[in-house]
């Protein structure tokens, strides 16, 4: 079955990637790339505040989220 990304499904799939990577050197790439879809939606959603207030804040939870796993990552590193 062919599906179409949509920009929702995109930031959500590198986010769930980010979070699911098992290989110590490659979650600071994808917790990149994750970020930067993140922001691009984000930013595509900033001028129709109010219309996707979900979206809007599973956003800034996905962004904190990845920015504790950059924490632990570092931390875990430092060790």
């Amino acid at each position: 079955m062919f599906t179409v990304d949509t920009p929702t499904h995109t930031w959500r799939k590198l986010y769930t990637a980010a979070l699911r990577e098992k290989e110590k050197q490659l979650i600071p790439w994808r917790i990149h790339r994750a970020e930067e879809a993140l922001i691009a939606r984000g930013r595509a959603l900033f001028p129709a505040t109010g219309e996707d207030d979900e979206e809007v804040q599973a956003i800034e939870d996905a962004l904190f989220a990845l920015r504790a796993l950059r924490s632990c990552v570092r931390f875990r590193t430092a060790a």
